[in-house]
This record gives C-alpha cells, sequence and structure tokens, in this order.
C-alpha cells in the first residue's frame, strides 16, 4: 500500500485498515514463531504500512488540532 493510496481514504477507511493491518501482523508474528513463514520480510513490510497508516493519521489529527 503506498502513501498516496493512503492519503485518498477517509478516516474511517484509515482506522478500519489500520486495524486490519495490525490483526494481520499479529498473526503473521504468530505463525513465524510457530513455524517459519516462507516470506519473512512479510512481517517487515506489515510494520512499515502500519507506520504509514499512523503517520497519516497522526498529521490528519495535528492539522485539524491546528485548525481549532
Amino acid at each position: 500500500m503506498t502513501y498516496e493510496d493512503i492519503k485518498q481514504m477517509n478516516n474511517k477507511e484509515l482506522h478500519a485498515t489500520l486495524r486490519e493491518e495490525r490483526k494481520q501482523l499479529q498473526k503473521m508474528k504468530f505463525n513465524h514463531a510457530v513455524s517459519p513463514i516462507d516470506n519473512p520480510a512479510n512481517i517487515t513490510t506489515g510494520r512499515k504500512t502500519i507506520a504509514r497508516l499512523m503517520t497519516e493519521i497522526n498529521s490528519r489529527r495535528n492539522a485539524n488540532s491546528k485548525e481549532a
């Protein structure tokens, strides 16, 4: 998921996607702990996607607080 895709989402979609990505990351980590997954780089990709989502959420929150 690119940052341009994230910027086009509304707040509700952002939060829903964040919840889903966190669930997937937790599942990947658990599966990797039990038995090695094929591509452990997917865990890193998941963490980066979550960071991008959080960055956009926080930047929108900060923009709204500065306007008020």
